[in-house]
């Protein structure tokens, strides 16, 4: 094992895992993680802490991370490098360590213009794809970027990545994707994925280059709440496509929360069905209450959700 993750270890052992995502919030309130957590634990196998996502100053990823821990709900940390320089990025790697983090998601970020400090300057000091790079080189070299030597306590985390496999240019995502593997992502979460069919012809292009048997999938999935966040989802959302058939049946229903809830349902028992998807990362956007219904109605709820082999629900 890499990290020693109880999310590694589902995975490691063929296990169907479930993520969710916290974003931390707009203050220093620690009730309202404290709050998001009770809901998701004994739900999922991790959860997402997002960093400052769309450019928005929030709680930090670190600290809400070790929030979550101190309450016994395992984070995933996301790091974007918009923020921060190799230096800072490294430092705050060893510091989660620390605290017990164990999981973490590397990503570019959104850009600043997007957020509440248009005028703040970026930094971009590394991209994603490096990131990732730099993690594994800590891990596994038990080396800086610079290639110093870490002593000892090199931080052994379980190292992630994004990949939006409808995203323009798109003839260039899968290479993209491999490009993540290669550099050390042990696991990959997607962009919210609706079209089910143009999904399954993706995932041919990756078992056909194996990157299946390199990685662990986990397909992003965002619950719809009505027609206008279906319709805002499809056309402003980069690489997400929303079928016209959703669409409607988002529309047309009498509750359309129930409806989306329905639809992610359905979308979860056909990807269990797909050779190379590990698992799914439900994005249920300040609306967390959706993530135990989801989880137990596609029958989620069976299976192991501890590290130990012999530790079953």
């Amino acid at each position: 094992m890499r990290s020693g993750s109880n999310l590694e270890k589902l995975l490691s052992n063929g296990k169907f895992a479930v993520t969710a995502e916290l974003g931390p919030p707009k203050n220093a309130d620690r009730a309202v993680i404290e709050k998001k957590a009770g809901i998701l634990k004994g739900f999922v196998d991790a959860v997402n802490v997002t960093d400052n996502q769309t450019a928005i100053v929030r709680m930090s990823s670190i600290s809400a991370s070790s929030i979550l821990v101190s309450l016994g709900l395992e984070p995933i940390m996301q790091m974007v490098t918009r923020d921060r320089n190799r230096i800072a990025m490294q430092s705050d790697i060893l510091g989660a360590y620390a605290l017990g983090i164990r999981n973490i998601l590397c990503l570019t970020g959104d850009h600043q213009k997007f957020g509440n400090h248009p005028q703040a300057k970026n930094v971009f000091d590394l991209d994603s794809i490096q990131l990732v790079s730099a993690v594994k080189g800590l891990r596994d070299d038990k080396k800086f970027i610079s290639g110093e030597e870490i002593k000892e306590a090199e931080p052994k985390m379980f190292i992630g990545a994004a990949e939006s496999p409808f995203s323009d240019p798109i003839e260039i995502r899968i290479f993209r994707l491999k490009k993540k593997i290669e550099a050390g992502a042990d696991f990959i979460q997607t962009q919210a994925i609706y079209d089910l069919n143009r999904f399954e012809g993706w995932m041919k292009e990756v078992r056909q280059m194996e990157l299946h048997k390199k990685t662990h999938l986990l397909v992003g999935l965002i619950p719809l709440k009505s027609f206008g966040m279906a319709k805002y989802m499809n056309n402003n959302v980069a690489g997400v496509n929303v079928p016209e058939e959703l669409m409607n049946r988002v529309k047309e229903a009498t509750n359309p929360k129930e409806e989306g809830i329905k639809i992610t349902v359905e979308a979860i028992e056909r990807l269990k069905k797909i050779e190379g998807v590990a698992g799914v990362h439900i994005m249920a956007i300040e609306w967390e209450e959706a993530v135990p219904v989801i989880v137990e109605k596609a029958g989620l709820l069976k299976r192991q959700t501890k590290a130990s082999d012999s530790e079953y629900l």
